[in-house]
């Protein structure tokens, strides 16, 4: 470093500023190095991603390389693992970069491997929430009358600007949930099919304070569940029709997306997408315009659905009640029911996956070895 023109002490002309922040805590980092490092990328083969800018792929013959980089955290995998190895090396020589092995901790989620395929959690987040809280010592909450994380969380987010007593009891009730299922997680399994389907669902008028309803979905890819969401509506609608129907399209908006990301990583889908949804006229009307006088008022960015269905890229389909899987997502459920839908979805507990393995690296510990350098983790396989 230099003083700046202009600017130069003539008395202590060699003299610096001493640093007082990390240069990258700067807003202007990310920008900078982003665009350094996908130059590079670019110069090497690699192509960017316009389903996820975070995403470069490189294809050699049949050997292909996917690389995911979110700000100095990185990950390379691919199904030539000599050839990832030599990227690697390629890619040290141009930055400094520090290679943690094989992919066990990125963005808060372990990466444990299994003799099936791959089990995700965030046991260590967890436990760091607890300490935060001071809940590390709070008694498991066994008998759970709320719904999934993603909707309990949904349900808090919206009082945050002014929260209440009965918040506060709500938020300890989902710790105490989360310190009673601190090893439960998703295991992503190794499947040949690639077939994708989702389960749309939404609770009508559910929030008593606005009366608006609640959308949720979950998408899953060969049986693994790949996304999921669960959010308050924009508007309020009319009839439960109206509710499922606009739930409907923020799924088929969502699988559009995956659609996409899937052509670009050369995933090819053995039929069109599958949407269950439980409510009969919703269903109907993606496919028939009989019932446009109750839904001409839904705003035309909605009617893509129909689109999409008359052009045979989606399908939609009626599925009972008792077996919609995002249920679980959209409204309290009695304990018995909760557990049930929430197995039914992929989450199980990792006990007996965890059992016998050394200990991992708290989060702290990684954190702080990854802000020393970009930090790679690569699998052998995609």
């Amino acid at each position: 470093m230099s003083q700046p023109p202009g600017f130069v002490d003539t008395n202590l002309p060699s003299h610096v500023c001493k640093l007082r922040k990390a240069l990258y805590g700067l807003k202007q980092a990310p920008r900078a190095w982003y665009k350094e490092l996908s130059s590079f990328l670019l110069s090497q083969g690699f192509l960017n991603a316009t389903s996820d800018a975070s995403l470069f792929i490189s294809t050699f013959g049949r050997n292909v390389i996917y690389f995911l980089v979110y700000v100095d955290d990185l990950i390379v995998t691919g199904n030539n693992s000599s050839l990832v190895m030599q990227f690697i090396a390629t890619l040290a020589r141009r930055f400094s970069v520090k290679d943690l092995g094989s992919l066990h901790y990125f963005l808060a989620v372990e990466v444990i491997p299994t003799t099936t395929g791959l089990f995700l959690l965030q046991h260590h987040y967890i436990r760091d929430l607890l300490l935060k809280a001071k809940m590390d010592g709070a008694k498991e909450y066994l008998n759970l009358t709320r719904p999934d994380i993603s909707f309990a969380v949904n349900k808090l987010s919206q009082f945050m600007h002014k929260p209440s007593e009965s918040h506060w009891q709500a938020l300890k009730r989902l710790l105490r949930y989360l310190k009673g299922t601190l090893y439960f997680g998703l295991h992503l399994s190794r499947r040949s099919s690639h077939r994708l389907y989702a389960f749309s669902d939404a609770d009508w008028v559910g929030n008593l304070d606005d009366r608006k309803s609640t959308t949720a979905y979950v998408v899953y890819l060969g049986g693994n569940l790949i996304s999921w969401s669960s959010g308050k509506q924009r508007s309020v609608a009319r009839s439960s029709t109206e509710a499922e129907y606009r739930a409907i399209a923020t799924t088929t908006a969502e699988i559009a997306w995956i659609q996409s990301l899937l052509r670009e990583l050369g995933i090819s889908l053995s039929g069109p997408p599958l949407i269950s949804c439980d409510n009969i006229g919703a269903t109907f009307y993606c496919a028939n315009p009989v019932l446009h006088s109750r839904m001409k008022h839904i705003d035309i960015d909605f009617q893509f659905v129909r689109d999409r269905v008359n052009n045979g890229l989606i399908q939609v389909s009626h599925v009972s009640t008792v077996d919609q899987l995002a249920d679980a997502l959209t409204k309290p459920l009695p304990c018995l029911r909760f557990q049930l839908l929430r197995s039914k979805i992929g989450v199980s507990d990792g006990t007996t996956v965890l059992r016998g393995r050394k200990r991992e690296p708290s989060s702290k510990e990684i954190i702080s070895s990854s802000t020393q350098s970009s930090a790679i983790s690569h699998q052998s396989q995609p």
